[in-house]
């Protein structure tokens, strides 16, 4: 890939997640809409926590979008590796928008069980449920489309909250059947078991946006992929001291290669060039600083 494509595969990916952003933000905010309007017509619990939950989508996908367009701003003076920290950030943000409405739920939910109420007009109900699943589902997809072109962090805390949403919303309509039935009183208590999921997914969220902040490691399979491509060159002797990190979608890797001693400084630094454009061809995202041993060392 020459500096030509690069930057044009970097461009679209761009172009894509402000796209994905917007997407999110618009699916929320018709979703919160439909939701209003089912809850209001059933008082459904169920419906009520699936609202409450595009509420924070919303404030979520915005706090996202918001990440998303700081973190593209391309490396200046005082940010020499780039803004893509932000993404982590947001992802941080996420998680407490998320566990704020998981712990209200809970609440609420308690306050059903304690207080029974019946739940009315079920099919309007189960109708806006059944296009809400719809819509997240067809976010979703395109979220994880982007993702697997850019890794982005607030994209994927983004996509993990609606996958929540989306659980969420078939186990409501089986709520809803079943009160079809009389069998109400299992609203409340989907409700709760709603909710212990969301938690659960904030902390995913947490734990990864954690890790990209303090510089945690990339995955062992993506180091053995770099120490793959790097090995793969002939003129390359050996491979130490790899060290990884990832800053939003970039990943920066750094090690030193050994080079034969006898080779001329240009034929070495034209060995290392080889090695980063090969690695660029699997990673173009990757930020490389590569430091070169004589070999043998004496």
């Amino acid at each position: 890939m020459d500096k030509a494509q690069e930057t044009t595969f970097i461009r679209n990916d761009d172009q894509l997640l402000k796209l994905t952003t917007y997407a999110s933000v618009l699916t929320a905010v018709i979703l919160i809409a439909a939701k209003v309007f089912a809850w209001g017509s059933s008082g459904s619990l169920s419906v009520l926590a699936s609202l409450i939950d595009s509420i924070m989508d919303t404030a979520a996908s915005i706090i996202s979008l918001i990440a998303v367009r700081y973190a593209l701003i391309p490396a200046d003076e005082d940010h020499r590796f780039g803004h893509g920290k932000a993404e982590s950030l947001a992802g941080l943000g996420q998680a407490m928008f998320i566990t704020g409405s998981a712990v209200f739920l809970l609440f609420h939910s308690v306050d059903r069980i304690l207080n029974p109420r019946e739940i009315v007009q079920v099919d309007v109900a189960l109708a806006v449920m059944i296009f809400s699943i719809f819509a997240t589902a067809a976010l979703i997809l395109f979220q994880r489309y982007t993702i697997r072109r850019t890794q982005s962090v607030a994209i994927k805390a983004d996509s993990l909250h609606y996958l929540a949403d989306l659980i969420t919303n078939v186990g409501i309509v089986v709520a809803l059947l079943l009160a079809q039935f009389g069998w109400s009183g299992v609203d409340p208590i989907l409700a709760i078991l709603i909710a212990l999921y969301v938690l659960y997914s904030a902390w995913e969220i947490v734990r990864e946006a954690a890790n990209d902040l303090l510089d945690h490691e990339l995955s062992e399979d993506i180091q053995q992929k770099i120490l793959a491509v790097v090995k793969s060159h002939k003129e390359i002797k050996g491979v130490h001291d790899l060290r990884t990190r990832q800053s939003g979608r970039n990943k920066i890797v750094q090690f030193h290669v050994e080079v034969d001693r006898d080779l001329p400084l240009w034929k070495a630094h034209d060995v290392v060039e080889k090695v980063e454009a090969n690695l660029l061809k699997v990673y173009p995202e990757l930020d490389v600083i590569v430091h070169q041993d004589p070999y043998p060392m004496l």
